[in-house]
């Protein structure tokens, strides 16, 4: 098979060339396909490389892709005046239970179709299905007030009118088992095995023995256009560290959350399963999903955040954005720590931050002040799980840092040492339960303002929700407590 670029090739030729596209061998991002607007003039390509079928999806609020295979003709419909999706996948949780108390869908709304848009700028060839693409779609109207994508949109839009373009990269710890989806449901998700044992943290015996699996995800994420800057195994039984590319945020988000998805992919084709939880057991820190920002001024494409005659090479605005972010850390919370899981990891001594603290290089707070050059100065938004959903993630981590610049708002000195061993500033501690933090999240006016009202009133019923229905489950920890003795 030719591995030609598709973008160099004369459309011509396409039958001869991509009639058995794979990402696994044909690395392209099938832009060749999308340089043209005109719905047909893109019927008739896909047509020529005999893509029959496309696959489409949207990030629910969980940060979970639901999509669907369109026919080509029906696609092509699509992009002229989009489609229909049913509005229940923005009603329900992640494991497909309806909220009770949603105003935006539900039983009184009889969960009627939401108007969508497709995204042609977003598509992939899909690796291990041949001849095929996916094309990511955003909700529209009424439904795109709470939309995840929607929502990282309008925050990037604020940003915009103030001037920046911001640029953002995810990278996110997971752990990899040798189960399958069969048989953690029958083990009742203990005993499992790990795909590796021990600590073995950054071990090159375990990705030189493991190499066929290193390679074989870095050419995914790279054929899928997430491309992987670097890949390590972390401190734990088979849990690896992933950093993907910076790009510009919107596009690092839909890298980070197709990362998440399609890792888990390949690992159960693999015979494996990847999990992204904050933490999954009670022997090992939780893994991260630390998320990298910084802003270029949208007109000379010079550093925001770089100012080399200033401590640290921090600018004012640098400095405010940490502000921004340190003081609504607490209120946005369940943005960000969004499971009933994330809080399990927000504990003292376990790589976690557990105040909204900040320090130069520290990695110990929760905000990481990184200097250096123009080109590496940022912010680490390090309070963040794997469970993340990039785009709601995102859109709080620089949301608030766009209200601290608008605002000018002052940090709190940086943390020198170890953070946990020092008390929380004034006001700066986190709520200790999701349940909480949703609360806190009701009751932000910044939030409202960021976000809009309609946002926040379905994001806050969804997290607490989700408490309500963990408080229904009796765990291990309660039988071995009190079972017997009590």
């Amino acid at each position: 098979m030719s591995t030609t670029n598709a973008a160099t090739v004369a459309y011509a030729d396409l039958e001869d060339t991509t009639s058995q596209l794979n990402t696994k061998n044909q690395p392209h991002d099938v832009a060749a396909f999308f340089t043209d607007d005109n719905p047909e003039a893109i019927g008739k390509k896909l047509s020529a490389a005999g893509i029959e079928y496309i696959k489409v999806g949207v990030f629910d609020v969980d940060g979970i892709l639901r999509g669907k295979y369109l026919k080509r003709d029906k696609f092509i419909s699509a992009l002229r005046g989009g489609f229909a999706f049913c509005d229940v996948v923005l009603g329900w949780d992640s494991n497909d239970q309806l909220y009770d108390k949603s105003e935006f869908t539900g039983w009184h709304t009889a969960y009627p179709d939401a108007n969508a848009r497709l995204l042609p700028k977003t598509a992939r060839a899909l690796s291990y299905e041949e001849n095929s693409i996916m094309v990511l779609a955003e909700f529209t109207d009424k439904a795109e007030a709470i939309c995840p994508r929607g929502l990282l949109r309008r925050v990037l839009k604020k940003a915009d009118d103030m001037g920046f373009k911001a640029q953002a990269a995810c990278e996110f710890e997971f752990f990899l088992f040798e189960e399958n989806p069969h048989s953690v449901r029958e083990k009742n998700y203990k005993d499992l095995k790990n795909m590796t044992p021990g600590f073995y943290g950054y071990s090159v015996l375990r990705n030189s023995v493991h190499s066929d699996f290193y390679h074989e995800l870095l050419e995914m994420c790279k054929d899928m256009r997430f491309p992987i800057e670097g890949l390590h195994t972390e401190t734990g039984p088979g849990v690896l560290e992933a950093a993907i590319l910076y790009d510009e945020a919107l596009e690092a988000a839909d890298q980070a959350a197709l990362f998440k998805t399609f890792t888990k992919v390949m690992a159960q084709r693999k015979g494996l399963m990847a999990t992204f939880m904050a933490k999954w057991s009670n022997d090992w820190p939780g893994q991260s999903g630390h998320m990298h920002i910084s802003f270029q001024d949208k007109n000379s494409g010079k550093s925001v955040f770089f100012a080399k005659d200033k401590p640290d090479n921090m600018s004012d605005e640098m400095r405010w954005f940490i502000g921004g972010q340190q003081k609504l850390m607490p209120e946005l919370l369940s943005m960000v720590a969004c499971t009933v899981n994330s809080y399990s990891r927000l504990v003292p001594g376990f790589w976690a931050p557990t105040a909204a603290t900040w320090g130069v290089e520290n990695r110990t707070c929760a905000l990481r002040a990184i200097g250096g050059s123009a080109k590496s100065q940022r912010v680490e938004y390090r309070i963040g799980a794997a469970d993340i959903n990039p785009y709601i993630a995102l859109s709080a981590a620089i949301g608030s840092g766009l209200w601290g610049i608008e605002n000018k708002i002052e940090p709190t000195a940086p943390v020198k040492g170890n953070a946990y061993e020092q008390d929380a500033p004034e006001g700066l501690d986190f709520p200790a339960t999701l349940y909480e933090a949703a609360g806190r999240l009701r009751k932000s006016q910044a939030a409202e303002e960021l976000f809009g009202k309609e946002f926040v009133s379905h994001y806050a019923q969804s997290r607490e929700w989700e408490e309500r229905e963990f408080r229904k489950a009796i765990t291990d920890w309660e039988l071995q407590r009190y079972f017997e003795i009590i």
